[in-house]
């Protein structure tokens, strides 16, 4: 295999050329380099401006890349262990709608963890896949989803033979990673392809305490969320292709039915950069990422009432590694829901986690923390608990159980549908996803009976001021049904 130079950036240095050349736009965008659009540019400054350009032969075009922006894709596969990479300008979730629609025909049917995100849906409709949902294991005592076992995934295998891929969460939101190694193997003895979300885990195959990645486990493809974890700008992510199993210039082809013509560059070269940094530096930066997560947990865990769970997870079910980045917090011991403990971090101590539950919050330390950043969180978390002490645990509202599927979700996407009360839904088969965002995963996906439990879990997350998606109606007050008397 060709080795490459990995403090190359190709891409970052051709548009620092044409910076340097001073060239002459008369190309878009119309702001010319910031000087139609003053100030903004004032505020963000005239070489990110500069870097917003359009393809040209200079700096070639990701959507049939034959210069430096394929040079950088080359870079980028060997740094993560891949066959091939490819840039993605509209997040992970492009890349996961991609990796559904190039190993699925419509009627095929792929084997999807149940707490899937809402992109994954979004590709089961584009290419009309039947999902086979197995249920994720489930924390009772910490109120989250963890990862697959390898005997569900097993099960459904033998049950669907003829599926074409399993589809795997590495990890999930909260740090949890499956044996991805075993059912990387597993599947592939019974001829299916895998295919593996890794939003969460860009930087998983750059130190050797944290989980192993996709691509190391033998996985088809992956997406990876670089901007996530990798350091890389928000929207950019990676699709990356490893083996035979599917030919990279169909891949392609299925990118470029939804990829931008204009892609950022800004994106991209920020890419190139995050790229060269794990390849060169990842290890040693992620070491002081773990160092960093394992003081918080340390500290947050003597605060009566809160709880910092990490490894300790490793060996229960559905859980065969955790990425100790991810710095989950039970919080129920202080009688507050996780939305309550994030709004008040927000509000009085200035500090934005990356999510909450009913139970749980959630904050995420990366490349950029360091011990000043966790020491504002923990004490942060100190304050709220010591307003809250002796308060009493709040009653665990369990997710519900997994719906049945009535209606492939290609299918009742399409249908007609009419518009009900949601708390008369019981009964009916949705005909719009319901999650909350973030981490959006859906309580309900098209085509899956609305349950009584479903309609109380959503009525509990509205109650608690969750921010809801995936309903036209905005409050969720109203959710679009299977029927035949509502017309757009």
């Amino acid at each position: 295999m060709q080795k490459f130079d990995q403090n190359r950036t190709p891409l970052f240095d051709a548009l620092k050329r044409y910076r340097e050349r001073q060239t002459v736009a008369f190309h878009v965008p119309g702001h010319k380099h910031g000087k139609g659009l003053k100030e903004f540019t004032d505020y963000v400054g005239e070489n990110l401006m500069w870097l917003d350009v359009n393809g040209m032969e200079d700096l070639d075009n990701v959507c049939n890349p034959v210069g430096v922006i394929k040079e950088t894709q080359q870079l980028a596969a060997e740094a993560f262990g891949a066959d091939y990479a490819y840039f993605l300008v509209n997040g992970t979730s492009s890349g996961v709608q991609a990796m559904i629609m190039s190993a699925c025909e419509p009627g095929d049917e792929i084997i999807i963890p149940r707490n899937a995100h809402k992109s994954t849906i979004g590709g089961i409709i584009l290419s009309g896949a039947i999902p086979v949902y197995i249920q994720p294991e489930i924390n009772h005592e910490l109120g989250i989803a963890m990862g697959v076992s390898v005997s569900s995934v097993k099960a459904a295998i033998e049950a669907h033979p003829y599926a074409k891929a399993v589809f795997i969460i590495n990890p999930t939101y909260y740090g949890v990673a499956s044996d991805l190694k075993t059912i990387v193997d597993l599947a592939h003895e019974n001829d299916m392809m895998v295919l593996v979300d890794e939003a969460h885990g860009a930087h998983l195959g750059f130190h050797p305490d944290l989980p192993i990645s996709a691509m190391m486990a033998g996985a088809d493809m992956s997406a990876v969320s670089l901007h996530k974890t990798g350091g890389s700008m928000t929207q950019s992510s990676m699709l990356l292709l490893k083996g035979n199993r599917l030919d990279p210039g169909y891949v392609k082809s299925v990118l470029n039915l939804t990829q931008t013509t204009s892609a950022s560059y800004v994106l991209m070269a920020s890419l190139d950069v995050a790229r060269k940094q794990l390849a060169t530096k990842g290890r040693e930066m992620l070491e002081e990422v773990l160092r960093l997560s394992r003081i918080a947990r340390d500290k947050i865990n003597q605060i009566p009432g809160l709880r910092a769970f990490g490894k300790e997870v490793t060996g229960t079910p559905g859980s065969f590694a955790f990425d100790e980045t991810k710095l989950g917090v039970n919080v129920m011991g202080l009688g507050l829901t996780g939305f309550e403990v994030e709004s008040l971090l927000r509000k009085r101590y200035d500090i934005q986690v990356e999510m909450a539950d009913l139970y749980n919050i959630l904050a995420i330390v990366s490349l950029g923390d360091d011990e000043t950043s966790i020491a504002k969180l923990v004490e942060g978390l100190r304050g709220i608990a010591a307003d809250h002490a002796g308060h009493t645990i709040k009653n665990a509202t369990r997710s519900p159980i997994m719906p049945d599927l009535i209606v492939s979700p290609r299918d009742a996407y399409y249908s007609r549908k009419k518009v009900v009360k949601l708390e008369d839904a019981e009964g009916e088969i949705s005909g719009e996803m319901v999650m909350a965002y973030p981490p959006g995963i859906p309580v309900i996906c098209p085509g899956e009976r609305i349950t009584a439990e479903i309609i109380d879990y959503i009525k509990a997350l509205k109650n608690e001021k969750c921010q809801l998606q995936g309903t036209e109606d905005p409050y969720a007050d109203y959710i679009k049904v299977l029927g035949q008397d509502y017309y757009n």
